[in-house]
């Protein structure tokens, strides 16, 4: 469950994200290093700051230790003289294999273990960043106690890391098939998708909404890229229609505001298919989800019947 706050609360903590997320981009402006963008950071912002995710910051060291593991693997991933195909797969394995390992189930940190594929990071400065921000981002829970009453303890379904990485390598062969490979990790996506597989509910309306409002916010990211100069303004407006777009759908969906991001770290012959991909993505992603869960549940209430 999610901690109830005042709209003044609110209003200063989506105030105080946007400031964390501008003042990344600035800085990334500033020393002329993409590498120093880190799209997720910006989800991890508003899910923890704003939205007080229960399942994000409920083990506040893991804020930082999930991340900064994962990005480490993908960075090193990065460097092996392996296909880009093989070096997604590989890094899929490592991450589902060390959040086990660390018990977290931290889905930003799917994102931060892939990101040095999709933006072939190569400097320091990557998981430099990594470390800064994520300990900012630990700092801020920490501060301000916004993991007070939380349990601590999680409750993990390992069985759906194993669906996770089938559905990836599924994906996986039909964009290398489709010759798109640079398409094989969105990273957003992802994030959403493993979040919905632990849940024990699922249904075709929620579906259609995340893959919608997704699918939006790479269009929205996409188009703003091409039209304005300034990395800045293109993150301040898009934050702000972010905010704007899921107050009008009525969900809660952190990853959306990483989406804007991801066309100033993707390749740039992607970033301009970004937001099909985005559609083609969550239609496959998300329609699968919904077919898994809908026999599971069929499974489980026969289950219950011979039980009974």
């Amino acid at each position: 469950m999610n901690t109830v706050v005042s709209k003044k609360q609110t209003i200063i903590s989506y105030v105080i994200a946007f400031v964390f997320i501008l003042a990344m981009v600035t800085v990334s402006v500033m020393l002329k290093d993409p590498e120093v963008i880190l799209p997720e950071m910006a989800a991890m912002a508003i899910g923890m700051w704003v939205y007080r995710d229960a399942g994000w910051i409920r083990q506040p060291s893991k804020i930082f230790l999930a991340p900064s593991i994962t990005a480490v693997i993908g960075f090193m991933v990065n460097q092996l003289p392996i296909t880009y195909v093989g070096k997604v797969i590989l890094t899929l394995g490592l991450l589902m294999l060390i959040l086990r390992i660390i018990q977290s189930n931290l889905a930003p940190s799917i994102a931060t273990g892939l990101l040095p594929l999709v933006m072939n990071a190569t400097e320091w400065s990557f998981i430099i960043s990594i470390f800064i921000f994520t300990i900012l981002l630990m700092l801020g829970v920490l501060v301000f106690r916004l993991n007070k009453g939380l349990e601590k303890k999680i409750q993990i379904q390992y069985k759906y890391m194993m669906v996770f990485l089938i559905l990836n390598i599924v994906w996986i062969g039909l964009v290398w098939v489709a010759e798109y490979p640079k398409l094989a990790v969105i990273p957003p996506i992802l994030v959403v998708v493993y979040e919905v597989l632990q849940k024990p509910m699922y249904n075709g309306k929620m579906a259609f909404k995340q893959g919608m409002i997704l699918t939006i916010s790479a269009t929205v990211g996409t188009l703003l890229y091409f039209t304005i100069d300034s990395w800045i303004i293109i993150t301040l407006l898009a934050m702000i229609l972010m905010m704007i777009l899921l107050r009008i759908v009525g969900i809660r969906m952190p990853a959306v505001y990483a989406f804007p991001l991801l066309p100033f770290v993707f390749p740039a012959e992607i970033v301009e298919r970004l937001p099909i991909g985005a559609l083609v993505a969550s239609v496959f992603f998300f329609g699968s989800v919904l077919v898994y869960k809908k026999v599971e549940m069929k499974r489980n209430r026969k289950e219950m019947q011979l039980q009974n």
